[in-house]
Protein backbone atom coordinates (compact mmCIF):
# COMPACT_ATOMS: atom_id res chain seq x y z
CA UNK A 1 0.00 0.00 0.00
CA UNK A 2 1.42 3.38 -0.99
CA UNK A 3 2.11 6.16 1.49
CA UNK A 4 -0.54 8.50 0.05
CA UNK A 5 -3.20 5.74 0.08
CA UNK A 6 -2.44 4.91 3.70
CA UNK A 7 -2.41 8.59 4.67
CA UNK A 8 -5.82 9.06 3.04
CA UNK A 9 -7.22 6.08 4.93
CA UNK A 10 -5.85 7.40 8.23
CA UNK A 11 -7.31 10.85 7.55
CA UNK A 12 -10.74 9.36 6.84
CA UNK A 13 -10.66 7.34 10.04
CA UNK A 14 -9.53 10.27 12.16
CA UNK A 15 -12.46 12.22 10.72
CA UNK A 16 -14.82 9.41 11.76
CA UNK A 17 -13.37 9.40 15.27
CA UNK A 18 -13.75 13.16 15.58
CA UNK A 19 -17.34 12.97 14.35
CA UNK A 20 -17.88 10.40 17.08
CA UNK A 21 -16.44 12.82 19.66
CA UNK A 22 -18.80 15.57 18.50
CA UNK A 23 -21.86 13.35 18.62
CA UNK A 24 -20.96 11.96 22.06
CA UNK A 25 -19.90 15.30 23.49
CA UNK A 26 -16.63 13.71 24.60
CA UNK A 27 -13.10 15.12 24.61
CA UNK A 28 -10.98 12.12 23.61
CA UNK A 29 -10.97 8.55 22.33
CA UNK A 30 -8.42 5.99 23.54
CA UNK A 31 -7.95 2.86 21.41
CA UNK A 32 -5.98 0.22 23.31
CA UNK A 33 -6.85 -3.05 21.58
CA UNK A 34 -4.78 -4.70 18.87
CA UNK A 35 -7.85 -4.63 16.62
CA UNK A 36 -8.66 -0.93 16.97
CA UNK A 37 -5.00 0.11 16.76
CA UNK A 38 -4.70 -1.69 13.41
CA UNK A 39 -7.92 -0.11 12.18
CA UNK A 40 -6.96 3.46 13.17
CA UNK A 41 -3.41 3.23 11.79
CA UNK A 42 -4.45 1.61 8.48
CA UNK A 43 -2.77 -1.69 9.22
CA UNK A 44 -0.21 -0.88 11.91
CA UNK A 45 0.40 -3.26 14.77
CA UNK A 46 0.85 -2.63 18.49
CA UNK A 47 1.14 -6.36 19.20
CA UNK A 48 4.22 -7.91 20.78
CA UNK A 49 2.61 -10.68 22.80
CA UNK A 50 0.36 -12.10 20.10
CA UNK A 51 -2.08 -13.76 22.49
CA UNK A 52 -2.97 -10.45 24.19
CA UNK A 53 -5.98 -8.29 23.31
CA UNK A 54 -4.11 -5.14 24.30
CA UNK A 55 -0.90 -3.97 22.67
CA UNK A 56 2.16 -1.97 23.68
CA UNK A 57 0.78 1.34 22.38
CA UNK A 58 -2.50 3.24 22.22
CA UNK A 59 -4.09 5.68 19.81
CA UNK A 60 -5.40 8.85 21.46
CA UNK A 61 -7.59 11.15 19.37
CA UNK A 62 -8.96 14.54 20.37
CA UNK A 63 -10.50 17.24 18.23
CA UNK A 64 -7.01 18.60 17.53
CA UNK A 65 -4.55 15.78 18.19
CA UNK A 66 -3.86 12.23 17.02
CA UNK A 67 -1.23 10.72 19.28
CA UNK A 68 0.47 7.36 19.76
CA UNK A 69 0.92 6.69 23.46
CA UNK A 70 3.75 4.28 24.21
CA UNK A 71 6.95 3.87 26.22
CA UNK A 72 10.64 4.18 25.47
CA UNK A 73 10.99 0.45 24.77
CA UNK A 74 8.63 0.50 21.79
CA UNK A 75 8.66 4.03 20.40
CA UNK A 76 11.50 3.80 17.87
CA UNK A 77 10.28 0.57 16.25
CA UNK A 78 6.68 1.77 16.08
CA UNK A 79 7.74 5.06 14.55
CA UNK A 80 10.00 3.37 12.00
CA UNK A 81 7.90 0.32 11.07
CA UNK A 82 4.26 0.47 12.13
CA UNK A 83 2.75 3.96 12.41
CA UNK A 84 2.09 6.02 9.25
CA UNK A 85 2.08 9.77 8.89
CA UNK A 86 -0.74 11.60 10.63
CA UNK A 87 0.21 10.82 14.23
CA UNK A 88 2.53 12.37 16.78
CA UNK A 89 4.10 10.40 19.63
CA UNK A 90 3.94 10.84 23.38
CA UNK A 91 6.63 8.61 24.88
CA UNK A 92 7.04 7.92 28.59
CA UNK A 93 9.54 5.88 30.64
CA UNK A 94 8.36 2.28 30.92
CA UNK A 95 8.36 2.45 34.76
CA UNK A 96 6.28 5.64 34.97
CA UNK A 97 2.90 4.68 33.54
CA UNK A 98 1.26 7.45 35.55
CA UNK A 99 2.83 10.05 33.24
CA UNK A 100 0.73 8.74 30.36
CA UNK A 101 -2.44 9.13 32.41
CA UNK A 102 -1.53 12.70 33.34
CA UNK A 103 -0.97 13.51 29.69
CA UNK A 104 -4.39 12.14 28.70
CA UNK A 105 -6.09 14.06 31.50
CA UNK A 106 -4.29 17.19 30.41
CA UNK A 107 -5.64 16.88 26.86
CA UNK A 108 -9.13 15.77 27.84
CA UNK A 109 -9.62 18.28 30.65
CA UNK A 110 -13.09 17.95 32.10
CA UNK A 111 -14.43 16.19 29.00
CA UNK A 112 -15.30 12.53 28.81
CA UNK A 113 -13.00 9.86 27.39
CA UNK A 114 -14.29 7.02 25.21
CA UNK A 115 -12.39 3.74 24.88
CA UNK A 116 -12.60 0.27 23.38
CA UNK A 117 -11.36 -1.01 26.76
CA UNK A 118 -12.71 1.59 29.21
CA UNK A 119 -11.09 2.00 32.62
CA UNK A 120 -12.10 4.10 35.59
CA UNK A 121 -14.46 6.86 34.44
CA UNK A 122 -13.97 6.16 30.73
CA UNK A 123 -17.00 5.23 28.61
CA UNK A 124 -17.43 2.50 25.99
CA UNK A 125 -17.28 3.31 22.30
CA UNK A 126 -20.69 4.03 20.73
CA UNK A 127 -22.26 1.15 18.81
CA UNK A 128 -22.38 3.30 15.68
CA UNK A 129 -18.59 3.50 15.54
CA UNK A 130 -18.28 -0.25 16.09
CA UNK A 131 -20.73 -0.84 13.23
CA UNK A 132 -18.79 1.55 11.00
CA UNK A 133 -15.60 -0.46 11.49
CA UNK A 134 -17.28 -3.49 9.92
CA UNK A 135 -17.62 -1.73 6.55
CA UNK A 136 -14.18 -1.91 4.95
CA UNK A 137 -12.79 0.86 2.76
CA UNK A 138 -11.33 0.14 -0.66
CA UNK A 139 -7.76 0.21 0.69
CA UNK A 140 -8.68 -2.24 3.46
CA UNK A 141 -10.34 -4.51 0.93
CA UNK A 142 -7.18 -4.48 -1.20
CA UNK A 143 -5.08 -5.57 1.80
CA UNK A 144 -7.67 -8.24 2.58
CA UNK A 145 -7.60 -9.70 -0.92
CA UNK A 146 -3.84 -10.13 -0.82
CA UNK A 147 -3.98 -11.65 2.66
CA UNK A 148 -6.73 -14.08 1.66
CA UNK A 149 -4.89 -15.25 -1.43
CA UNK A 150 -1.61 -15.81 0.40
CA UNK A 151 -3.27 -17.57 3.36
CA UNK A 152 -5.00 -19.92 0.92
CA UNK A 153 -1.71 -20.57 -0.89
CA UNK A 154 -0.07 -21.43 2.44
CA UNK A 155 -2.88 -23.87 3.20
CA UNK A 156 -2.56 -25.56 -0.20
CA UNK A 157 1.20 -25.86 0.18
CA UNK A 158 0.95 -27.57 3.56
CA UNK A 159 -1.88 -29.95 2.79
CA UNK A 160 -0.15 -31.17 -0.38
CA UNK A 161 2.96 -31.87 1.71
CA UNK A 162 1.12 -33.63 4.59
CA UNK A 163 1.70 -37.33 5.22
CA UNK A 164 -0.27 -39.88 7.29
CA UNK A 165 2.60 -40.34 9.75
CA UNK A 166 2.78 -36.63 10.56
CA UNK A 167 1.52 -35.74 14.01
CA UNK A 168 -1.08 -33.04 14.45
CA UNK A 169 1.69 -30.90 15.92
CA UNK A 170 3.70 -31.33 12.74
CA UNK A 171 0.73 -30.40 10.56
CA UNK A 172 -0.04 -27.32 12.64
CA UNK A 173 3.63 -26.38 12.76
CA UNK A 174 3.96 -26.63 8.99
CA UNK A 175 0.85 -24.46 8.66
CA UNK A 176 2.23 -21.81 11.01
CA UNK A 177 5.59 -21.83 9.21
CA UNK A 178 3.92 -21.41 5.82
CA UNK A 179 2.02 -18.38 7.14
CA UNK A 180 5.05 -16.78 8.81
CA UNK A 181 7.05 -17.14 5.58
CA UNK A 182 4.45 -14.91 3.96
CA UNK A 183 4.51 -12.37 6.77
CA UNK A 184 1.20 -13.60 8.19
CA UNK A 185 0.60 -14.17 11.89
CA UNK A 186 -0.93 -17.60 12.64
CA UNK A 187 -3.40 -16.28 15.18
CA UNK A 188 -5.12 -19.67 15.30
CA UNK A 189 -4.05 -22.99 13.81
CA UNK A 190 -6.21 -26.03 14.55
CA UNK A 191 -5.27 -29.51 13.37
CA UNK A 192 -6.99 -32.85 13.82
CA UNK A 193 -6.33 -36.27 12.43
CA UNK A 194 -8.56 -39.25 11.74
CA UNK A 195 -9.41 -40.11 15.35
CA UNK A 196 -9.92 -36.64 16.87
CA UNK A 197 -11.60 -34.92 13.92
CA UNK A 198 -15.14 -36.25 14.60
CA UNK A 199 -14.83 -35.72 18.37
CA UNK A 200 -14.08 -32.02 18.75
CA UNK A 201 -15.19 -28.88 16.91
CA UNK A 202 -12.09 -26.92 18.04
CA UNK A 203 -9.31 -29.53 18.03
CA UNK A 204 -6.15 -27.90 19.29
CA UNK A 205 -3.23 -29.96 17.92
CA UNK A 206 -1.89 -33.00 19.75
CA UNK A 207 0.98 -35.48 19.48
CA UNK A 208 -1.21 -38.06 17.65
CA UNK A 209 -0.40 -39.10 14.05
CA UNK A 210 -3.04 -37.81 11.67
CA UNK A 211 -3.63 -41.17 9.98
CA UNK A 212 -5.99 -41.52 7.01
CA UNK A 213 -7.35 -37.95 6.97
CA UNK A 214 -6.85 -34.57 8.57
CA UNK A 215 -8.33 -31.10 8.99
CA UNK A 216 -6.36 -27.85 9.15
CA UNK A 217 -7.87 -24.50 10.18
CA UNK A 218 -6.33 -21.03 9.86
CA UNK A 219 -7.22 -17.70 11.39
CA UNK A 220 -4.43 -15.81 9.65
CA UNK A 221 -3.80 -12.17 10.59
CA UNK A 222 -1.90 -9.43 8.77
CA UNK A 223 -2.33 -5.64 9.00
CA UNK A 224 -4.95 -6.43 11.64
CA UNK A 225 -7.27 -8.31 9.26
CA UNK A 226 -8.16 -12.00 9.56
CA UNK A 227 -8.41 -14.55 6.76
CA UNK A 228 -10.25 -17.62 8.05
CA UNK A 229 -10.36 -20.93 6.18
CA UNK A 230 -10.61 -24.69 6.74
CA UNK A 231 -9.38 -27.51 4.50
CA UNK A 232 -9.26 -31.32 4.63
CA UNK A 233 -6.89 -33.91 3.21
CA UNK A 234 -7.71 -37.60 2.76
CA UNK A 235 -5.13 -40.29 2.04
CA UNK A 236 -7.67 -42.26 0.04
CA UNK A 237 -11.34 -41.64 -0.87
CA UNK A 238 -12.98 -38.67 0.88
CA UNK A 239 -16.29 -39.05 2.77
CA UNK A 240 -19.48 -38.55 0.78
CA UNK A 241 -21.27 -36.29 3.28
CA UNK A 242 -19.47 -33.15 2.12
CA UNK A 243 -22.11 -32.60 -0.58
CA UNK A 244 -24.90 -32.30 1.99
CA UNK A 245 -22.85 -29.83 4.02
CA UNK A 246 -22.16 -27.74 0.91
CA UNK A 247 -25.92 -27.47 0.36
CA UNK A 248 -26.35 -26.24 3.93
CA UNK A 249 -23.65 -23.64 3.37
CA UNK A 250 -25.14 -22.56 0.03
CA UNK A 251 -28.47 -21.82 1.70
CA UNK A 252 -26.81 -19.61 4.30
CA UNK A 253 -24.55 -17.80 1.85
CA UNK A 254 -27.50 -17.03 -0.44
CA UNK A 255 -29.00 -15.00 2.41
CA UNK A 256 -25.96 -12.73 2.73
CA UNK A 257 -27.25 -9.68 0.87
CA UNK A 258 -27.31 -5.97 1.75
CA UNK A 259 -30.21 -5.01 3.96
CA UNK A 260 -30.69 -8.47 5.47
CA UNK A 261 -29.88 -9.03 9.14
CA UNK A 262 -27.20 -11.36 10.44
CA UNK A 263 -29.94 -13.25 12.29
CA UNK A 264 -31.62 -13.97 8.93
CA UNK A 265 -28.47 -15.83 7.89
CA UNK A 266 -28.57 -17.84 11.11
CA UNK A 267 -32.20 -18.80 10.49
CA UNK A 268 -31.34 -19.82 6.93
CA UNK A 269 -28.65 -22.15 8.26
CA UNK A 270 -31.12 -23.56 10.80
CA UNK A 271 -33.66 -24.30 8.06
CA UNK A 272 -30.97 -25.91 5.89
CA UNK A 273 -29.85 -28.20 8.72
CA UNK A 274 -33.48 -29.20 9.24
CA UNK A 275 -33.86 -29.98 5.54
CA UNK A 276 -30.70 -32.13 5.72
CA UNK A 277 -32.15 -33.96 8.74
CA UNK A 278 -29.34 -32.57 10.91
CA UNK A 279 -31.45 -30.32 13.13
CA UNK A 280 -29.08 -30.43 16.11
CA UNK A 281 -26.01 -29.43 14.11
CA UNK A 282 -26.73 -25.74 14.56
CA UNK A 283 -26.47 -26.18 18.34
CA UNK A 284 -23.23 -28.16 18.16
CA UNK A 285 -21.10 -25.31 16.82
CA UNK A 286 -21.51 -21.62 15.97
CA UNK A 287 -22.00 -20.77 12.32
CA UNK A 288 -19.48 -17.94 12.13
CA UNK A 289 -20.46 -14.45 11.08
CA UNK A 290 -18.86 -11.10 10.31
CA UNK A 291 -15.06 -11.03 10.29
CA UNK A 292 -12.46 -8.30 9.80
CA UNK A 293 -10.28 -6.93 12.59
CA UNK A 294 -11.32 -9.84 14.79
CA UNK A 295 -11.55 -13.45 13.65
CA UNK A 296 -15.24 -13.08 14.45
CA UNK A 297 -16.42 -9.50 14.84
CA UNK A 298 -20.01 -10.68 15.40
CA UNK A 299 -21.18 -14.29 15.51
CA UNK A 300 -24.55 -14.95 13.90
CA UNK A 301 -27.28 -15.96 16.34
CA UNK A 302 -31.08 -16.05 16.23
CA UNK A 303 -31.19 -12.48 17.58
CA UNK A 304 -28.23 -10.62 16.02
CA UNK A 305 -30.02 -7.76 14.27
CA UNK A 306 -26.88 -6.31 12.66
CA UNK A 307 -27.75 -5.11 9.16
CA UNK A 308 -25.54 -6.45 6.38
CA UNK A 309 -23.82 -3.93 4.10
CA UNK A 310 -21.52 -3.94 1.10
CA UNK A 311 -17.92 -3.82 2.26
CA UNK A 312 -18.43 -6.26 5.13
CA UNK A 313 -16.41 -9.47 5.33
CA UNK A 314 -17.83 -12.82 6.42
CA UNK A 315 -16.49 -16.18 7.56
CA UNK A 316 -19.18 -18.80 8.08
CA UNK A 317 -18.34 -22.35 9.16
CA UNK A 318 -21.32 -24.71 8.99
CA UNK A 319 -20.38 -28.19 10.15
CA UNK A 320 -21.37 -31.76 10.85
CA UNK A 321 -19.36 -33.94 13.22
CA UNK A 322 -16.00 -34.43 11.51
CA UNK A 323 -16.89 -32.11 8.60
CA UNK A 324 -16.68 -28.36 8.18
CA UNK A 325 -16.52 -25.83 5.36
CA UNK A 326 -15.11 -22.31 5.75
CA UNK A 327 -13.77 -19.46 3.66
CA UNK A 328 -13.57 -15.70 4.01
CA UNK A 329 -15.85 -13.66 1.75
CA UNK A 330 -16.22 -9.97 0.97
CA UNK A 331 -19.69 -8.62 0.15
CA UNK A 332 -19.46 -6.41 -2.93
CA UNK A 333 -21.73 -5.09 -5.69
CA UNK A 334 -21.77 -8.51 -7.39
CA UNK A 335 -22.41 -10.45 -4.18
CA UNK A 336 -19.96 -12.53 -2.16
CA UNK A 337 -16.36 -12.69 -3.37
CA UNK A 338 -14.26 -15.55 -1.95
CA UNK A 339 -10.98 -14.06 -0.71
CA UNK A 340 -9.47 -17.43 0.27
CA UNK A 341 -10.04 -19.30 -3.00
CA UNK A 342 -6.88 -20.95 -4.36
CA UNK A 343 -7.31 -22.19 -7.96
CA UNK A 344 -4.84 -24.99 -7.21
CA UNK A 345 -7.21 -26.51 -4.65
CA UNK A 346 -9.80 -29.04 -5.89
CA UNK A 347 -13.24 -27.47 -6.03
CA UNK A 348 -16.76 -27.99 -7.30
CA UNK A 349 -19.40 -25.50 -8.38
CA UNK A 350 -22.27 -25.33 -5.87
CA UNK A 351 -25.11 -23.07 -7.06
CA UNK A 352 -22.62 -21.16 -9.19
CA UNK A 353 -19.99 -20.74 -6.47
CA UNK A 354 -16.67 -22.63 -6.34
CA UNK A 355 -16.42 -24.54 -3.06
CA UNK A 356 -13.48 -26.60 -1.77
CA UNK A 357 -13.51 -30.36 -1.92
CA UNK A 358 -11.33 -32.62 0.18
CA UNK A 359 -7.84 -33.02 -1.19
CA UNK A 360 -7.45 -36.73 -2.05
CA UNK A 361 -3.88 -37.95 -2.17
CA UNK A 362 -1.88 -41.12 -1.61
Amino acid sequence: MSGPERAAEVAAKLALLRDCLEQAGAAAIRLRGVDWFAWATAGGSNAVLHTAELGVAEVLVTRDEAVILTDEIEAARLRDEEVPAGFTFHVTPWAQVELRERYVLGLAGEGGVLSDHPRGQELALPNGLRQRRLVLAASEQARYRLLGREAAEAMTEVMHAARPDWTEYQLAGAGAAALWRRGIHPALVLAAGERRMPLYRHPTPSHEPIGARAMLVFCARRHGLYANLTRFVSFGPAPQEQGALMEVEATGLATVTPGKSLSAVYHAFAAAYHHADRQEAINEHHQGGITGYLAREIVATASTATELEEGMAFAFNPSFAGLKIEDTFLLGPQGLDNLTLDPRWPAVSVHGRQRPLWLETN
